[in-house]
């Protein structure tokens, strides 16, 4: 090992490339989607970084036109848990004892492939995978998964810089190593970064991992797994293993080695994990780590001092951008009185103008949600409000012939605990509670109680003594809040990312709050001249 002290360069955030006509990162992005469009791919399970193919497997198609099949994916059987399972246990060993700095170099030089030769085929892949416009692909399986590899490192560092105070005659130092076993890694469909992030901020820190992605964010997650091997990232640390949920959780989670888990996703899945951990707690080597993002209903809260302009900005992006299927997306606002005859014709004015359509158009907002089973639970919020006295939809409606098409909804609701006020939708559906502008505090009361999640909300207001009480009031409803912005965009080394209560553990991803539940530190203390006295002077009395 080398008896240098290591910095990692301070990161500064990767630029968004914006993609304009004529502009070369077009012509060569529009290039890689048409390449990708035209291939059949068959994606692999690759454990200890061997590929392997199985017989049942799963289809992967554009959400805006899914009849168009990009790849198969192989589906792991019974025997792929246990090879999963025997390969990261090997590789722990030799992949934690090596030096940090040549685990932080294989991330950072994946971020560097990321930026420079695969950016275009990062962003085509989540484009068609995934449903993803350009910009939208573009702060996500770039510029964010790249920020992520540069600032985790770059925390990993100044973590592995704390140590202790010593008193004369001893030297104290902390020592930090990896979790004992390996890291259960889930992800989800609507965020390559996540996808990327999720396994390799373990990994960094020396563990291993066993990584189920999202079956519809497969193509993407794929060619990530392909850069982490040629950045040189050893056999064994990341197993890539797409499967069903149900087997992951019963062959994975009650592996006595398994050490933590790192997840994103619905709420109800979490909650279950949870269950099945309790449930086998004796039989862990460890106390498993539980670190996990879930759902949201997400706020934005208008005073009557908003401007409306900027307010109606944020509710347009907010809601609809990835057709609202961000854990962030505002799915719920709070409009007074006094403003809302001004917002709803503006709001309508601007929906109107959105193109949903398929994302290799680059004049399209919106593409499909994610796939048949999205858009059935989205169309039946939209169904139930139509025929409920309660709601009124105002505009919106879905179409899934060709793609999952759903258009932006937006609903006005009489009371604030309607359902589409209270559940989750996942989906480009924003319902509005119009409140009595002098029913401020009751209002912000029911924001708080209405919903069990607490991850991210945004406030509009001028008037600063406005800002204060509503911030005040709504201090436990979102882990990130926003204050005169959309809820939504949080960016690594500026807005650390999670919400808690429903919503999740609130471990801050891109942050070092995060990195820290995947060591397990060790504290020595050295005495350099031990004394040899039994008796303490105390004990004298003289």
């Amino acid at each position: 090992m080398e008896n240098a002290y290591f910095t990692v360069p301070v990161p500064a955030n990767e630029p968004v490339r914006s993609y304009l006509p004529g502009s070369s990162e077009r012509k060569e992005l529009k290039e890689e989607l048409n390449r990708q469009s035209e291939q059949l791919l068959n994606i692999p399970l690759i454990i200890g970084g061997k590929e392997y193919y199985t017989e049942k497997t799963n289809r992967v198609v554009m959400p805006h036109d899914h009849s168009h099949i990009l790849a198969k994916c192989a589906a792991a059987e019974e025997e792929h848990f246990q090879l999963a399972i025997k390969a990261a246990l090997e590789a722990r060993t030799i992949w934690e004892a090596l030096s940090w700095e040549h685990r932080a170099s294989i991330f950072l030089k994946a971020a560097e492939l990321i930026s420079g030769p695969y950016r275009y085929k990062m962003n085509a892949a989540t484009m068609l995978g995934q449903s993803k416009t350009v910009y939208q692909a573009e702060i996500d399986s770039a510029c964010e998964l790249i920020d992520f590899l540069r600032f985790n490192a770059y925390y990993a560092a100044q973590i592995f810089s704390q140590q202790p105070g010593n008193a004369k005659g001893v030297w104290n130092r902390l020592i930090y190593r990896a979790l004992e076993g390996f890291v259960a890694v889930v992800t989800p469909f609507n965020f390559t970064a996540i996808g990327g992030n999720l396994g390799a901020a373990p990994a960094l820190l020396g563990n291993t991992v066993i990584w189920k992605p999202a079956t519809t964010a497969v193509l993407s997650n794929y060619y990530f797994m392909q850069i982490l091997m040629e950045a040189g990232l050893p056999a064994g640390v990341i197993n890539f293993l797409p499967c069903r949920g149900k087997d992951f959780s019963s062959r994975v989670l009650s592996h006595p080695k398994m050490a933590g888990i790192h997840f994103t996703g619905s709420t109800e899945v979490f909650q279950t994990m949870w269950q099945q951990v309790g449930s086998n707690i004796s039989n862990y080597t460890s106390y498993p780590r539980l670190v996990g993002e879930t759902g949201g209903k997400d706020f934005i809260f208008a005073h009557p001092t908003a401007d409306v302009d900027a307010l109606v900005a944020g509710m347009v992006r907010g809601a609809f951008e990835y057709q609202g299927q961000k854990c962030s997306a505002a799915s719920r606002a709070f409009i007074p009185e006094s403003l809302w005859p001004l917002v709803r014709p503006k709001l309508m004015l601007e929906i109107q103008s959105l193109k949903v359509g398929d994302v290799r158009d680059f004049t399209s907002f919106m593409g499909a949600v994610i796939d048949k089973s999205s858009f059935d639970n989205i169309a039946g919020f939209i169904q139930r409000a139509r025929e409920s006295a309660e709601a009124e939809v105002l505009c919106g409606g879905c179409d899934d012939t060709k793609g999952y098409f759903v258009q932006p909804t937006v609903i006005q609701a009489q009371t604030p605990y309607t359902e589409t006020m209270v559940k989750e939708i996942f989906g480009p559906v924003l319902t509005v509670y119009v409140y009595p502008d002098q029913e401020l505090a009751k209002t912000l009361q029911a924001c708080d109680e209405a919903s069990p999640y607490a991850l991210t909300g945004a406030i509009y207001a001028n008037d600063r003594l406005a800002i204060a009480e509503m911030s005040a009031a709504l201090r436990h409803t979102a882990g990130n809040l926003y204050i005169n912005d959309k809820p939504t965009g949080a960016v690594v080394g500026q807005q650390p990312f999670g919400g808690a209560r429903a919503s999740g553990t609130n471990d801050k991803a891109g942050s070092a709050l995060n990195l820290y539940r995947w060591l397990s530190v060790q504290t020595v203390k050295e005495t350099l001249a031990p004394t040899k006295d039994i008796a303490y002077p105390y004990m004298s009395e003289a």
